[in-house]
């Protein structure tokens, strides 16, 4: 009897995983269209050499392109200073100033270490800068939790956007953010 109930619990675990990571694939690639006044850029790795990761630039070219078709009015770039030694949101900065997006219009955030305190960083900007909307950008696996972040703390104004950008290590992040989500959400 236990061994039978371990397997129906082994298999109930097994199809909510998958219907969760569906359900994560579809809204992270699902980008509504709609414009905010601001897009967050989540941070991600800057090599030793002080180059972004291809995951990064990704981001950052998602990002650029809500800019560029006026999508959104300004662009805050959040993360933390890296293993590396380099500050994610300065590096950030650096690729959309090279690529014509003015000063004025970059909000740096370097001490967004993970994905909660970006959250609670971005909020505390809201006044300042005027927020009333927000698309997220992240890798797809990524933006149902940020979401779920954003709302928690009582903003629902928040849409998502992600690079179509693959990785091998995506299976793992899959199954990563499986568990994060619920630990967020509870």
């Amino acid at each position: 009897m236990l061994k039978k109930t371990g397997k129906y619990l082994i298999l109930l675990f097994t199809a909510w995983l998958l219907i969760h990571s569906i359900v994560i694939i579809r809204d992270g690639f699902r980008d509504e269209g709609r414009s905010a006044d601001y897009a967050v850029i989540f941070g991600n790795k800057v090599n030793a050499d002080g180059s972004l990761s291809q995951r990064l630039e990704k981001r950052l070219e998602c990002g650029l392109h809500l800019y560029q078709t006026k999508r959104v009015r300004g662009l805050i770039v959040s993360g933390g200073l890296g293993k590396e030694g380099h500050y994610e949101g300065t590096k950030m900065k650096g690729f959309l100033l090279l690529h014509s997006v003015p000063d004025s219009l970059i909000v740096v955030d370097n001490n967004g270490d993970n994905t909660l305190k970006t959250v609670q960083n971005t909020l505390a900007l809201k006044n300042s800068l005027r927020i009333n909307s927000l698309i997220v950008v992240s890798q797809y696996y990524h933006i149902s939790r940020i979401k779920l972040l954003f709302r928690k703390e009582g903003f629902t104004a928040v849409s998502g956007a992600s690079p179509h950008y693959f990785e091998w290590r995506d299976i793992y992040s899959l199954f990563r953010e499986f568990f994060a989500f619920y630990s967020e959400a509870l």
